[in-house]
């Protein structure tokens, strides 16, 4: 019995050591489509990440925004021609997996500690 606890044991320590995979160099630049419930609907927002540059298409609407990357998995957004005083907060955006042509990534407001989640899919 002891031997029996004794595997399972080390087996589940195996299986929790495993990280995620994370090539987010492949995410630095391209087209990337992310959707979201918005107020009860779901929408999609459009963007083109060209390495320091990321321009946004959302309900007809064009922004553009710098990139700063912190390494190679979290980077800061902020507008560059902010409309409003909650526009001009920057945004930190953290790469938290990888998958092929999808990355699952957490973001808030600089310095915020509420974070929300979200998985973007690359689309050339």
């Amino acid at each position: 019995m002891k031997r029996i606890l004794l595997l399972f044991f080390c087996l589940l320590l195996t299986i929790s050591c495993q990280q995620e995979e994370r090539d987010c160099l492949n995410f630095h630049t391209g087209t990337f489509e992310f959707e979201t419930l918005l107020d009860g609907e779901l929408v999609k927002t459009t963007f083109i990440r060209d390495g320091k540059i990321e321009i946004d298409y959302f309900r007809g609407k064009t922004d553009t925004s710098s990139v700063r990357w912190i390494n190679d998995c979290e980077y800061i957004v902020q507008k560059l021609h902010p409309k409003s005083m909650a526009e001009e907060k920057a945004i930190h955006m953290k790469i938290l997996s990888t998958d092929k042509n999808t990355y699952t990534f957490e973001y808030g407001l600089v310095g915020a500690t509420n974070k929300e989640r979200g998985t973007a899919k690359k689309i050339k």
